[in-house]
């Protein structure tokens, strides 16, 4: 089991998950932020379809960034051209959870239109 919080607008919504019995929602690595995002309904945008092929899926990794995947080469690229990077910055498809997080959803990054905002904020990616 690990505790992944996920941080969007200061709300902090905190989930319990049995990695190993989590099914892969074929979006992003099986067990990423981004697939861990899907199964407990965190709205998480992913333009790519979790492909490493955007940067809609930037979080920033408040805690435990050490129960994270090493960061490989093509996410550390893509990253170059996200908005915001921080040194905790990650791609949420890229990033597969091994223990306890804690990540904070960028408000640049939210899909307002789908998440019931009426309006779409800018993005890149």
């Amino acid at each position: 089991m690990a505790r992944v919080v996920f941080v969007l607008n200061g709300e902090h919504r905190e989930f319990d998950v049995d990695l190993a019995a989590m099914p892969y929602q074929h979006h992003g690595r099986p067990g990423s932020l981004l697939d861990v995002a899907l199964n407990v309904g965190v709205p998480l945008e992913h333009v790519c379809g979790g492909n490493c092929a955007c940067t809609t899926c930037h979080v920033v990794v408040r805690s435990g960034a050490q129960h994270l995947s090493e960061m490989e080469d093509d996410e550390a690229d893509r990253l170059d051209t996200a908005w915001d990077v921080t040194p905790q910055s990650r791609l949420a498809c890229r990033a597969v959870v091994r223990g306890d997080v804690e990540c904070e959803i960028p408000v640049y990054t939210r899909n307002y239109v789908e998440e019931g905002g009426g309006l779409r904020l800018g993005r890149r990616g």
